[in-house]
């Protein structure tokens, strides 16, 4: 709950400051479609969707589902990914399960 007070006081803050940097929804597609373009260079196709983002400052957390067609595969190839957008650029990326009940726990602080 503490989290959730946390993240709704971070996000009041950052609407009331005009000056901070935040990525546009143009700039966001363009990041997540550099990244997905760059880690499959050999794909004839490729889809993303972002199932969610999490703002923290001038740093943004994006979950992002891919599904990439690749020359020699016959069928899609489906991936998650958190990615870390910092300062309107990609700072670092992560792979993570696309199955339920994975080990994945929250942060607890």
């Amino acid at each position: 709950m503490r989290y959730r007070w946390s993240l709704l006081a971070a996000l009041l803050c950052a609407l009331a400051s005009p000056n901070l940097p935040q990525a546009s929804t143009g700039e966001l597609s363009t990041i997540i479609e550099s990244f997905v373009t760059h880690h499959f260079p050999d794909s004839t196709s490729h889809v993303w969707i972002i199932n969610s983002t999490e703002w923290d400052g001038d740093e943004m957390v994006v979950d992002v589902r891919t599904v990439v067609v690749e020359r020699q595969l016959p069928t899609p190839i489906e991936n998650r990914y958190l990615l870390l957008i910092k300062e309107g650029k990609l700072a670092a990326a992560q792979r993570i399960p696309l199955e339920d009940g994975t080990d994945c726990q929250r942060e607890e602080t």
